[in-house]
């Protein structure tokens, strides 16, 4: 679909105004000659700020426009203390790293080095591992730290206070130290796990390189700019079919023709000879049942972005407002720094790391452009590059509350560690991180707000619990803080460490552990465990297989093999997988314990999430109370396809499905299986985990993953 701009302009409007508009580009896009480029850098290293009288002399002599050469003089001093940043950027890494280094060889080498006599510590005064050596020799690199980032600082601006940090060196893949477990008479209860050593999320917000950044007006006055040449690049992408957009030979989906790109938007990628760069791009259209301009304001405000989003954006924080738009609630010519990570629901994949640019502009009367932009910090360069090219949408009203988004994806990724074989499909075909992916989760998202706001619904659709309107939101915003619970907690952030635990398959079962502090969780240490495996089996089927109540004893361990009802039930999209459920359980001793589940299901994927909630709770949120202190400690699966191309005759039919709302993995020959759990190991902070309960969750989500093989007829292998 194409979109004109101003009344008119889509690529139907005539030859003659597509003969000026091609003019009108060729204009905007000017290359200056040689000898004006020659010009121009001798003039910078004599005088890098020209003063008016200067610019004005070298416009005449060079036929340029003074705004031209301001605008050159700009980009070249930006360009040169980029070059500087980055040089004293890679010398305070290499430094630090050669501190870091020394001191954990020392750590290590003090482990090791014993008594000959006695098998302990050598105790002598002169001895090259004193203590006191340590602290003299820490102090002088701490000095010699401080002298060369304060001439890092000449360049950059500010000082230095922290440099990212090296990874820890891992003796092996479950660090574990003998301690007390608590037992009988002081005996010891076996190896105990140090909560240190596996580094788990806490209540309190991690320490991240957007805490760091402090932007000049110079930093603003670039980022202006790029964000307005973005804002034209996306229009233009927008707007434009062939040649720019080609359909995949494998999906049909809309890609971009790199060469043409390249022609029309020249920018030198020569670097992409790296095998390690790739270049992932889509564009996708749809309808969606809100508002347009409820839809601006959701996009431009970070803490709602993260809610629109829970299974993709797994952190977003807007570092710096730098314009606030025009009054009113339009958001037009808003403008925002923003720090964001991206996530698939699995811990075999790691998020990717963001700083954009976010402008908002109102193109003209009920219709929007959104574009996101990457403003890379080379200080903050993460483990793999990712770099967003511009992005975004378009989103234009329609009628009844209903809003039209043309949503495009373009990014370069640069794969510095080997993606997991099950995910490498996936993640190569840009299914995983793509546009349709966001518009899905977008539809989807939307139909659960527009249930929310329903004042009321069918008495059997509510199973005749739920006695009013007001108890039915307070579930669904229940249901809505345990997905966005157990979305956070298969994150690979980085303040969300992952250990692998040798296991039952080539993934194993990754655990961490963190502190609960927080009001909706249970006080304590609480362990997460997941893995991930591959079923030749369709996600519809998959997902079909776990919300039914009839077949969940034949995957859920602890139900010893209990039937369950469902007595309340909430729908919560178009789909009638999509609904909100509280089961009971038969025949078990805990009969004031229900099972609060919700089943979320898009042409991206699906999950199942659920939780066990004793009976007084449920009931404070259906008598509509505010649910939010109620404790929750969410497990689940999450579903995807697994990007392969469709085989026919393999799997259990599903390549021969069509492509509707709703209906997951028809590009798939099989599914990507998540499975989560939460454990409560203890209710005291200060609590170890010991290796009997290390077994235990292995045991536990082994047996479901085995279980569930055997359950759709798959081999166990």
């Amino acid at each position: 679909m194409e979109f004109g701009i101003g009344g008119g302009g889509g690529s139907g409007s005539g030859g003659d105004h597509d003969a000026s508009d091609s003019q009108r580009r060729k204009k905007r896009y000017h290359r200056h000659t040689a000898n004006q480029i020659q010009r121009l850098e001798s003039m910078f290293k004599e005088c890098p700020h020209p003063d008016e009288k200067q610019r004005l002399q070298l416009s005449r002599e060079l036929a340029l426009a003074p705004r031209q050469i301001k605008f050159w003089f700009q980009n070249r001093r930006t360009q040169m203390k980029a070059q500087h940043e980055r040089a004293d950027n890679c010398a305070l890494r290499a430094e630090n790293d050669k501190i870091r280094c020394e001191n954990i060889a020392i750590r290590e080498a003090l482990k090791n080095v014993i008594c000959p006599s006695c098998g302990g510590p050598p105790v002598t005064e002169d001895s090259y591992f004193d203590e006191q050596k340590l602290r003299m020799e820490n102090v002088q690199l701490k000095e010699e730290l401080d002298r060369v980032s304060s001439v890092a600082a000449k360049y950059i601006g500010r000082p230095i206070s922290q440099l990212p940090p090296v990874q820890p060196i891992h003796v092996s893949s479950l660090d574990l130290t003998m301690g007390s477990f608590g037992g009988p008479s002081g005996l010891s209860g076996g190896p105990s796990l140090d909560l240190d050593l596996l580094h788990g999320s806490s209540s309190t917000v991690p320490n991240l390189p957007f805490q760091q950044i402090v932007l000049s007006e110079m930093d603003k006055s670039l980022m202006t700019d790029i964000a307005a040449n973005a804002m034209e690049e996306l229009l233009r992408l927008l707007q434009t079919n062939d040649p720019l957009w080609l359909k995949s030979s494998t999906d049909s989906r809309d890609v971009l023709n790199l060469d043409n790109y390249e022609r029309m938007f020249p920018r030198g990628r020569g670097h992409l000879k790296n095998p390690n760069i790739r270049i992932e791009s889509s564009r996708e259209s749809g309808v969606v049942i809100m508002n347009a301009l409820a839809l601006v304001d959701m996009f431009t405000d970070s803490n709602k972005w993260v809610e629109l989003f829970p299974t993709i954006v797994s952190m977003a924080k807007t570092i710096e407002v730098i314009t606030s738009g025009m009054m009113g609630s339009s958001h037009s010519g808003s403008l925002q720094l923003m720090y964001e990570e991206l996530q698939v629901l699995s811990p075999l994949v790691p998020t990717r790391e963001f700083y954009i640019l976010r402008y908002c502009q109102q193109i003209e009367q009920g219709l929007w452009a959104i574009v996101n932009v990457s403003y890379d910090f080379p200080q903050f360069a993460s483990q793999g590059r990712c770099h967003r090219f511009p992005s975004g949408c378009l989103i234009q009203d329609m009628p009844n509350g209903y809003s039209k988004v043309t949503w495009m994806e373009h990014v370069e990724i640069e794969d510095r560690t080997p993606i997991h074989p099950l995910y490498r499909d996936l993640i190569h075909s840009g299914m995983a991180f793509g546009a349709d992916r966001w518009l899905a989760s977008l539809q989807r998202m939307c139909e659960r707000f527009a249930c929310l706001m329903v004042s009321g619904g069918p008495a059997r659709d509510l199973g005749g619990v739920i006695p009013s309107p007001d108890g039915k939101r307070s579930m669904m915003k229940l249901a809505l803080r345990m997905v966005n619970s157990f979305c956070t907690s298969i994150s690979t952030s980085n303040s969300h460490r992952w250990t692998t635990l040798s296991g039952m398959n080539d993934v194993g079962v990754r655990v961490k552990l963190h502190k609960s502090m927080d009001s909706g969780q249970p006080n304590g240490v609480v362990l997460n465990a997941a893995t991930t495996f591959w079923l030749p089996v369709s996600p519809q089927n998959v997902f079909n297989f776990f919300r039914d109540e009839r077949t969940r004893s034949q995957w859920d361990v602890l139900s010893n093999g209990n039937a369950v009802q469902e007595v309340a039930h909430i729908a919560n999209g178009s789909h009638p997988g999509s609904c909100i459920s509280v089961l009971r359980a038969f025949n078990t001793s805990q009969n004031n314990m229900l099972i609060l589940q919700e089943s979320c299901v898009d042409n991206s994927g699906s999950l199942v999430v659920y939780c066990p909630v004793d009976l007084p709770a449920i009931n404070i949120a259906m008598s509509g109370e505010d649910p939010s202190y109620i404790p929750l400690l969410p497990s689940g699966f999450t579903i995807s396809p697994d990007g392969r191309p469709d085989q026919v005759g393999g799997g259990d039919g599903a390549s021969t499905s069509s492509n509707t709302h709703g209906n997951i993995g028809t590009r798939s020959s099989g599914s990507l299986i998540t499975v989560a759990f939460q454990i409560l190991v203890s209710s005291l902070p200060s609590a170890k985990l010991n290796m009997e309960s290390v077994t235990t969750v292995n045991n536990l989500i082994s047996t479901t993953v085995q279980q569930i093989k055997a359950s759709l007829n798959c081999p166990s292998s």
